[in-house]
């Protein structure tokens, strides 16, 4: 793990210098994680570790896949990547790169996992603790894990 994200950061610090160039650092964050959901598709996957295509023909696949959700800068990077037989690395440039525009943006990703629903009150308590402890902007997302009420409520049955 430690050796792909050694690999991925080159990448994803030119992503994000390019990005600041451009004062795109929003386009750049929808273009890799879509790339990344590409790369992690299962089929997609065997294909890039495959060795039925050429890396020229593999960054064509890649981009016609993507078609016009990206444009021409994200499917140079594809092309660069494909070259170099890295397309597998881009969910970890993908998420280098939001750690790198957080740190810029000062924000940071937090993540509330309840077995219930959070309420509008619960989740404005919940950022602003967090970014006054944090000193951060918070960008708070809540998932809410059923199996986790599934759990909770047969350990209770089973007591």
């Amino acid at each position: 793990m430690a050796e792909l994200t050694t690999i991925a950061r080159p990448y994803a610090e030119a992503v994000f210098k390019r990005a600041g160039e451009t004062s795109n650092f929003p386009a750049w964050s929808d273009a890799l994680q879509l790339m990344a959901a590409i790369a992690t598709d299962e089929s997609m996957a065997e294909v890039i570790a495959g060795a039925q295509f050429s890396r020229a023909e593999l960054a064509d696949l890649f981009n016609e896949v993507a078609g016009s959700k990206i444009d021409q800068e994200a499917k140079n990077l594809v092309k660069l990547l494909a070259e170099n037989g890295r397309l597998a690395l881009l969910p970890e440039i993908a998420a280098q790169y939001e750690v790198q525009r957080a740190e810029a943006e000062g924000s940071i990703d937090a993540e509330i996992i309840s077995a219930y629903a959070v309420s509008d009150a619960q989740r404005s308590k919940v950022a602003a603790s967090l970014k006054q402890r944090l000193g951060r902007d918070i960008n708070l997302s809540v998932t809410i894990d059923e199996r986790g009420k599934l759990e909770k409520l047969a350990s209770t049955v089973n007591q």
